[in-house]
């Protein structure tokens, strides 16, 4: 009887152990986490634009709602393309992709100086809605499968976070440096983004963990 107890002890230990969330994974998540807060960032600062954008670029109110549907669109049509394309080449190749196109979008809205090409860019940019299945995809491998949904929590409520610093700072900023300044802050996080996936997230060890997690789910199940 005693031994059996101790089994038991030992096994609900080696649970705990097994089931506990790596550093690894919490470094990938803060991360991942500056996506949300980006794009957030990017998309809330540009609502207190939108009066001068339709000055500057002589566009009717009317017009001006395809600001936010050319992005949307474009990120609806996209994302389940990009998913499948990072299961199949690879997340983090297929992320650092997605964000350089992003980057793109952002610096030809930078530089539009009339509704065509402004346009243009942000459909480049909803191109960059496919960050967040293929981030949620890589947060699913690093976590443990009963810890998942902490880590889908934190990345979710950065988007409040970049919603909160977007609105706060979007009105000074279109006031006193215009429109096109909301796109140029964009450029340096983006790339400081790119530069730290490409050498922070580690495919190989991320595969360790995912198969860790599956042999832990399938031992308990």
């Amino acid at each position: 009887m005693k031994n059996i107890k101790e089994k038991e002890d030992n096994n609900s230990q080696q649970k705990e152990i097994d089931t506990k969330i790596s550093p690894y994974a919490w470094k990938i998540l803060s991360l991942l986490g500056i996506i949300a807060i980006m794009v957030m960032y990017a998309e809330t600062m540009l609502i207190p634009a939108i009066p001068d954008i339709i000055t500057d670029l002589n566009i009717s109110f009317g017009m001006s709602s395809w600001i936010l549907t050319a992005y949307l669109i474009s990120g609806a049509v996209m994302t389940p393309i990009c998913a499948s394309l990072s299961d199949i080449y690879g997340k983090k190749k297929i992320l650092l992709i997605v964000v350089s196109i992003y980057l793109i979008g952002t610096a030809i809205a930078y530089f539009a100086s009339n509704i065509v090409t402004f346009l243009i860019a942000r459909s480049i940019q909803g191109i960059g809605i496919s960050m967040f299945p293929i981030a949620f995809s890589i947060i699913r491998d690093c976590f443990p499968r009963d810890k998942i949904s902490i880590g889908q929590g934190v990345i979710t409520s950065m988007f409040a976070t970049g919603a909160a610093v977007g609105f706060s700072i979007g009105g000074l900023v279109v006031h006193n440096y215009g429109w096109h300044f909301t796109f140029l802050t964009l450029i340096p996080v983006t790339v400081l983004f790119i530069l730290l996936v490409w050498k922070y997230i580690d495919i190989r060890k991320i595969e360790e963990y995912k198969q860790l997690n599956y042999n832990i789910n399938k031992d308990n199940s």
